[in-house]
């Protein structure tokens, strides 16, 4: 068992490594965007059903020995196709459509070997079910997948921390090497002809082929698991707060149901958890309907643990469906395409489809038709309790919740109040589930006599009441927008206010969790700058102490509604870059900044970096006066902009005495050392300031701004000393960011 155990592990960790080393290539190249990591996503999803696919027809189709060959051949060709590093040529130019990029890029570079690999895991678990008759094989699956969780969370603490980009591709071909060795064992384990008398045994083993139904239900019961990990990673990571690492958190709980549930069926209880899936997808709803007034800490473990019980019941139900292990790679072939399918749904149909993110409340309604789908087929009653249970323990959880966020009130005074409000609010569905569940479960003499058909009814009709709650929440998140649109980096919403008050009256543009930008649309407030970019900001003081010039020429990255635009006097030239074209459009119809403004307005679009790489190729060099970079107030920050190579792209488009004003307010990452590193790279000087307005001044936030220069004699004026007055330098030591070596480790708040 050994070398089949080393080869699937092997295998496995080198799958998960590969998918973050590639990512962070292409990342600079796509403007840093979570985007990307689903696009990743959806490929590797879509090239494991090929592996799984190929693994399938080679067992079913070739002999032990063919399948030896051929496999052995394409592992050799993989090698000969090494280093797997994507070459610059595949760097957008700014117009492509982002998806198909990068799905083409990764096939080109990264398809053989991650194809072979893939195919891994069933086609070395088939060679064991030949080699050691009645030993089940499924275990070896568990292994597979503590391999991907080990280098899923060994790479961003690890590798990416010690080693460079070209390092960490040189361990992974150096592994790959060990891995064909490992494949080679396991092969000459099947050619010798010692095997025949084992190969003969297990060709003999005659087992009854899986209905059509259970087919249906593991191609489902993956897409759903799948659903769920691609939609809740959206929503920590783009519509919630993108905390460094969260990414990493539900596909690491995702991994780990397949280990317990694969590994051994008690780790699954049918009660337990259908129970925890019915609470979590209640107290998810809840989250949701909440928003912002629900704690961070609270989301984030709402969210995982319901991905988490979601994820246990889908793959503990796929565990009991599974067959005999002469059907093997059809079982995992199945689960392969259900997964690719639900990659498939978020990634690319769910952004064309939708205009926010919805899939969360899609995954969580599918899965509960799915319970009550089983509970019918397979005859469960623990399914229906469970269930039960969930829902009345999501009486108790959601008013805790809601008493927890509020911190004024002592806290048993405001549960008693919230729970008051839970249940008027939902004695209605309370009352039909439970009238549905005595009626189905308790009594003996129910309209249905057969308890099979009233326990699957009960879970049919909390399935009904969970779409309804969902529907609910929809309507009211609608409603609070009057703008929402969707694409590739995200979700952006814009808020109406005080539409009763004129003077007051204002929009607000919303990505995620973070502002970007704020207009009032009466005169004169209506050219005010606002939120991070007042007169006393570090970016306003860069602009108002420049040398007396007739025309100024100042550049932005990132286009928010365009508020530095009112900077712009007649004459001035302002060239802002911004990747995404929904912003744009957003910034020249709901807001005025750009049409206000005196100055000549030029927005480029695609990734600043990109573009201004462009620019100096064609020798183009912009010689602006102030270059603003506001890319760094949420909390995924593009890496990519913060590089020594992006620092010479920035110098090289500076006047010598010209400004680079750093936007680095930022909750959770502590980026000063990083810029004080870069600027004493370049020769330049760096000073933090910070902006505090009055409370009374509520459209102005609290910002941190970094101005990196020679010009020696701005950073010497009062107005900038005295913004530095609440400043405390960070005693961070942080190595130079290059391209080739970058971690948020070390600067995590």
């Amino acid at each position: 068992m050994r070398p089949f155990a080393f080869t699937i592990f092997a295998g496995a960790f080198l799958l998960f490594a590969i998918q973050p080393l590639v990512g962070k290539y292409i990342l600079p190249w796509f403007g840093g965007s979570p985007g990307v990591w689903a696009t990743c996503l959806l490929f590797f999803q879509t090239l494991l059903l090929g592996g799984y696919i190929y693994a399938h027809l080679s067992a079913t189709h070739l002999s032990a020995r063919r399948q030896v060959m051929v496999h052995l051949g394409l592992l050799v060709l993989a090698l000969v196709l090494l280093p797997i590093t994507p070459d610059s040529y595949w760097k957008p130019s700014g117009d492509e459509q982002p998806i198909w990029r990068i799905l083409i890029l990764l096939t080109a570079t990264v398809g053989l070997p991650y194809f072979v690999l893939s195919a891994t895991g069933p086609l070395m678990q088939q060679w064991f079910s030949q080699t050691h008759p009645g030993r089940s094989p499924y275990r070896l699956y568990a292994l597979s997948n503590a391999g991907s969780l080990i280098a899923l969370m060994g790479y961003p603490f690890y590798f990416e921390r010690f080693f460079s980009r070209q390092s960490q591709a040189h361990l992974w071909s150096i592994g790959l090497g060990i891995f064909v060795i490992g494949c080679a064992w396991c092969a000459w384990r099947v050619w010798q002809p010692l095997s025949a008398p084992a190969l003969r045994k297990t060709e003999e083993v005659t087992a009854a082929p899986p209905v059509p139904l259970d087919r249906l239900l593991w191609f489902s019961l993956a897409a759903v698991a799948s659903i769920l990990l691609l939609a809740t990673t959206n929503k920590l990571t783009q519509d919630m707060a993108v905390v460094p690492f969260l990414w990493v958190l539900p596909l690491a709980l995702y991994l780990i149901t397949f280990i317990l549930c694969f590994d051994h069926p008690r780790w699954y209880s049918r009660g337990w958890f259908s129970g925890l899936f019915a609470l979590g997808a209640l107290v998810d709803v809840y989250l949701m309907h909440a928003g912002h007034n629900a704690r961070l800490p609270q989301q984030v473990i709402g969210y995982a643990a319901t991905l988490f019980v979601g994820c246990m019941v889908c793959h503990g139900e796929l565990v009991r469906l599974r067959p005999s292990p002469v059907h093997l790679t059809s079982f995992y072939l199945y689960l392969a395409a259900g997964g690719a399918a639900g990659a498939f749904l978020v990634a690319v149909v769910a952004p064309l489809v939708f205009d926010r993110y919805l899939e969360l409340q899609l995954g969580l309604w599918l899965l509960t038709y799915l319970v009550g789908v089983l509970a019918f087929v397979h005859r469960s009653l623990a399914l229906t309790w469970g269930t039960a249970s969930g829902v009345l323990a999501a009486t108790l959880v959601i008013p805790i919740l809601q008493a927890t966020s509020k911190r004024s009130s002592p806290f048993f005074e405001t549960f008693n109040t919230e729970f008051k409000t839970f249940a008027q609010e939902y004695w209605a569905f309370l009352t039909v589930l439970l009238v549905a569940f005595l009626v189905g479960n308790v009594s003996r003499r129910g309209f249905i006599r057969d308890w099979q058909m009233r326990a699957g009814n009960f879970l049919m009709l909390f399935s009904i009441v969970l779409g309804i709650l969902c529907l609910a929440q929809i309507r009211k998140d609608s409603g609070e927008a009057v703008s929402t649109s969707r694409g590739f980096y995200g979700v952006l919403k814009v808020f109406e206010h005080n539409a009763v008050d004129p003077d007051l009256h204002y929009y607000t543009l919303v990505h995620g969790v973070t502002s970007h930008g704020l207009q009032f649309t009466a005169e004169p407030q209506a050219t005010w700058p606002t939120t991070y970019y007042a007169e006393t900001s570090g970016i306003g003081l860069a602009i108002a102490h420049l040398p007396p010039l007739p025309r100024r020429h100042i550049g932005l990255i990132g286009l928010g509604t365009g508020t530095v635009a009112t900077y712009g006097r007649i004459g001035d030239k302002v060239r802002i870059y911004e990747i995404d074209p929904e912003v744009e459009a957003l910034a020249r119809t709901r807001f005025s900044y750009l049409s206000r403004s005196p100055a000549a307005i030029t927005v480029v679009m695609g990734d600043a970096r990109l573009s201004m790489e462009r620019e100096l190729a064609a020798d183009q060099p912009q010689a602006f006066d102030v270059l603003a970079v506001d890319a760094f107030s949420s909390d995924a920050i593009p890496v990519h902009l913060l590089t020594k190579e992006a620092f010479a792209t920035y110098v090289a488009h500076l006047k010598p005495d010209g400004v680079l004003a750093l936007h680095t307010s930022n909750r959770y990452l502590d980026l000063e050392p990083v810029v004080q590193g870069l600027a004493a790279e370049f020769g330049l000087k760096a000073m933090t300031v910070i902006d505090n307005p009055p409370s009374k001044k509520w459209w102005l936030f609290r910002t941190t701004w970094m101005l990196v220069t020679k010009n020696q004699a701005l950073l010497d004026r009062p107005e900038v000393r005295e913004a530095t007055g609440e400043y405390v330098p960070s005693h961070r030591s942080v190595p130079l960011w290059t391209d080739d070596q970058t971690s948020v480790y070390e600067i995590l708040k």
